[in-house]
């Protein structure tokens, strides 16, 4: 398989972890809309949304409440825009979850290491 999802959850390629657990791994995206742009990805394949099992999907918000939160307190956006493509919308075959974080001045510094580190420490 040739999901780039994949690779990133077996670590064959790097990514900024915020979260993770048995289930789900989370990681700022390569190119954020805003700061602190995350996708919530599952361990197992699953092509889209009508494809997810409802404990993944489950699995999947349960990540994203605490992602949330961790944005929330670190962050301090004045809110928080959920996304999920399928379809032609889907740029990766592999179901995620946007957490995109909404702040009134538009924030310049989007640098994915100094995001990373500001919400991991």
């Amino acid at each position: 398989m040739d999901c780039i999802f994949c690779k990133i959850i077996n670590n064959e390629i790097p990514s900024y972890t915020i979260y993770e657990d048995e289930n789900v791994k989370c990681f700022l995206d390569i190119n954020p809309v805003s700061k602190g742009h995350t996708l919530i990805v599952p361990k197992k394949h699953i092509k889209d949304f009508y494809d997810i099992d409802n404990e993944t999907l489950l699995n999947v918000f349960d990540a994203c409440k605490k992602v949330t939160n961790l944005i929330n307190k670190k962050l301090k956006p004045n809110g928080i825009r959920l996304l999920q493509n399928n379809g032609v919308l889907q740029d990766v075959k592999h179901f995620h979850l946007h957490i995109i974080p909404s702040y009134t001045k538009e924030e310049k510094n989007n640098n994915a290491e100094d995001v990373f580190q500001l919400l991991t420490k």
